[in-house]
């Protein structure tokens, strides 16, 4: 098999790996406003229908206090072992917890257990997911070729953004062809079978990846002089906690992009706009796709031009409209105007994302790349990710403003371009050895 033929069967068994990952922990976000009455029945009503989703996406950030632990863990596991090793744990961890919300009873069937084991897969989701950026963006970076890292990088992304796009089109086809009571009854459960059934899938194709050359490199290194490659966790904050701290505003950032922008949408339009469920699952998947079409073609641009200006301006860019466009769309609540706001928040998304990964990948050298990016990712994820969804509607409710989430989502935004300008130049420099 030639090299070329190799780095492309990679691209696509990565790609598709963590489309798969971000796929079966997103659907969770994603099936909120509809499974929360299945784990807390609350009566109707507006304060309680805010309770009701309070409860659920507490559980859902319950899962992100995991995520640190399992970076930690699953990036010194892949600094040592290898990325191929660490990416089929992560995808089988992933199997487990999904196989748990798959199966679990409703609260009227099993009371308090059903929330219970719920919070165990999350807790399981967490561990595993914490560990899936640091690896698969090591995987990419190292393999791509010098001039076209910014293109590697940005697939990074673009997967996580197509596991967001599977998973809206899941909510659509449930939410088009059942009923509001056959899905509260069962078919809320469809989303779920459906990522069990493609783990195989993603285990299969992890399989088959091959090893890069730079870990591969590094190791041989190592043996020829008779050490091993063992990093702890407090030589890697030691060594690099400047470029952690770099990482975690930068992360910070793509976070509230992810878990606001994104993820809350539907929760977000149906529960406190009013909008209706469907379109606004429709909504999600064409901002989503859009945002996987724009994300590799700002890549090969990053290619060609400075990483660090097109991180600097899609950050500035993305911060100024947040304001306008929301209050925009809250001021006369539609359908259209949610389009409009995802088609534009989407052009700065994908160019931000672009660069995202590859710049991350740059701040770390080879025997502690995953573990680094790791901790950034996951202290930043678990600190304005975890529990967004939570604070955000706490916010809702205390101010009575459906503004809050603009506000999260600007301070996010605001931390990451102080990141970028921090980082400066440096954003350009070649990947570390």
């Amino acid at each position: 098999m030639s090299q070329q033929t190799s780095k492309m069967r990679n691209l696509a068994a990565a790609i598709i790996g963590n489309a798969l990952e971000w796929y079966d922990f997103l659907v969770f976000a994603f099936m909120t406003p509809i499974i929360s009455k299945v784990f807390f029945p609350i009566p109707e009503g507006e304060a309680n229908s805010l309770n009701e989703i309070l409860y659920m996406t507490a559980i859902f950030g319950v899962g992100f206090f995991m995520r640190p632990v399992g970076g930690v863990l699953i990036g010194l596991y892949a600094d040592k072992k290898g990325r191929k090793a660490a990416m089929v744990l992560v995808t089988t961890l992933m199997a487990i917890s999904l196989a748990l919300i798959t199966v679990t009873p409703s609260y009227a069937t099993i009371g308090v257990l059903a929330p219970l084991v719920v919070l165990v897969a999350r807790l399981i989701q967490g561990f595993s997911a914490g560990g899936e950026f640091g690896t698969a963006t090591a995987l990419l970076i190292e393999m791509a070729p010098p001039n076209r890292r910014g293109f590697y990088g940005s697939w990074q992304m673009t997967g996580q953004m197509m596991g967001l796009l599977i998973g809206a089109g899941a909510g659509t086809l449930t939410t088009a062809l059942f009923t509001q009571e056959e899905i509260q009854a069962w078919a809320w459960r469809i989303p779920f079978v459906f990522g069990l059934l493609i783990i195989p899938v993603a285990v299969y194709i992890r399989n088959r990846l091959e090893e890069t050359d730079t870990f591969k490199e590094a190791q041989a290194e190592n043996a020829q002089k008779g050490t091993q490659q063992r990093v702890t966790m407090t030589e890697a904050l030691v060594q690099s906690w400047r470029e952690i701290l770099i990482g975690i505003g930068l992360v910070a950032a793509a976070t509230v992009t992810v878990y606001i922008t994104f993820t809350y949408l539907v929760t977000f339009s149906t529960r406190i706009l009013g909008l209706p469920l469907q379109e606004t699952f429709q909504v999600q998947l064409l901002g989503a796709l859009w945002v996987v079409i724009l994300t590799p073609l700002f890549g090969l641009l990053s290619d060609k031009i400075s990483k660090a200006l097109m991180l600097k301006v899609s950050l500035g860019l993305f911060l100024v409209s947040m304001y306008p466009v929301y209050s925009w769309l809250v001021a006369a609540p539609s359908i259209e105007r949610l389009m409009i706001l995802q088609l534009i928040v989407g052009v700065f998304t994908a160019c931000f994302f672009s660069v995202f990964s590859t710049v991350m990948a740059v701040l770390f050298p080879t025997k502690v790349r995953s573990l680094g990016m790791s901790i950034s990712y996951n202290v930043a994820v678990l600190v304005l990710g975890g529990f967004a969804q939570f604070f955000v509607t706490w916010l809702i409710q205390q101010t009575q403003s459906p503004l809050a989430p603009t506000y999260y989502v600007m301070g996010g935004l605001a931390i990451g371009l102080i990141a970028a300008i921090i980082l400066g130049k440096r954003a350009d420099a070649e990947i570390p050895h």
